[in-house]
């Protein structure tokens, strides 16, 4: 897969920019490693993905040492706050429900639709059973739809569950269900796009603070270079929303 290059340079940013501790703590980027391509597992066995990309170049510009690591889903919320890694970085959706947990930086990623996909197109949406992944957005909006909600702990046991019938159509992010669709000939988008949430940001401690607002100055200043809305095309297309010039 297409990786961009950025630059390795540390920028010299101002003071107040980097965490005052920072040549002494490592920040542990939490992370899931089975959204592609937000996040994966290579073949040499690391993270890798647009968010890998992404994370290494914030720790970059704000001076930061970083290691990944990888988590379930379904504990990923509850291992941060227990203080097993530091953020979360993992396509997770900001919403008003997790925001009363954990906080958030500004998105790095635009709002975007979520879709449906099956295997045919007469599907009835509004009855069907309809597979989604566990603990995320989607699901909550699955649960209040008067459709059947089954959830699973991967996006890859969703997708499964419509191509062997457990399920009648799966719902998720459209970057993640069209790649799909344009490997496998037999599964289709039905129904119109749903639009969820306040697109994709960091999570982090609420007591992290200045963690929190170096990794929010980190990401500002990809996005007043364009260096985030290239990264944003290389790894997830042109029709990717992107941000305005600022």
């Amino acid at each position: 897969m297409k990786k961009l290059v950025l630059s390795t340079t540390i920028l010299a940013l101002s003071a107040g920019f980097a965490l005052a501790d920072s040549h002494e703590r490592t920040i542990r980027m939490g992370t899931e490693g089975a959204y592609p391509p937000y996040n994966f597992i290579n073949d040499d066995g690391e993270v890798d993905g647009f968010e890998r990309d992404l994370g290494d170049e914030l720790c970059a510009r704000a001076e930061l040492t970083c290691e990944w690591v990888t988590n379930d889903w379904d504990s990923i919320i509850p291992n941060l706050t227990s203080g097993n890694y530091d953020t979360i970085i993992a396509g997770m959706s900001i919403t008003d429900e997790r925001d009363e947990v954990i906080d958030f930086t500004q998105n790095y990623i635009p709002p975007t639709p979520s879709l449906y996909v099956a295997l045919s197109d007469d599907v009835d949406l509004s009855s069907a059973v309809i597979a989604a992944q566990a603990n995320t957005i989607q699901a909550g909006y699955i649960a209040e739809s008067g459709a059947t909600l089954l959830e699973y702990a991967t996006p890859d046991e969703t997708v499964a569950a419509v191509r062997n019938g457990e399920a009648d159509a799966v719902f998720a992010d459209d970057s993640f269900l069209l790649d799909i669709t344009a490997e496998d000939p037999d599964l289709m988008v039905v129904g119109d796009p749903v639009p969820l949430g306040g697109g994709i940001g960091m999570g982090l401690r609420e007591n992290d603070q200045e963690l929190l607002a170096t990794f929010d100055a980190a990401i500002t200043s990809m996005k007043e270079d364009g260096s985030l809305n290239a990264l944003l095309v290389e790894w997830f297309g042109d029709d990717v929303p992107l941000y305005d010039d600022m």
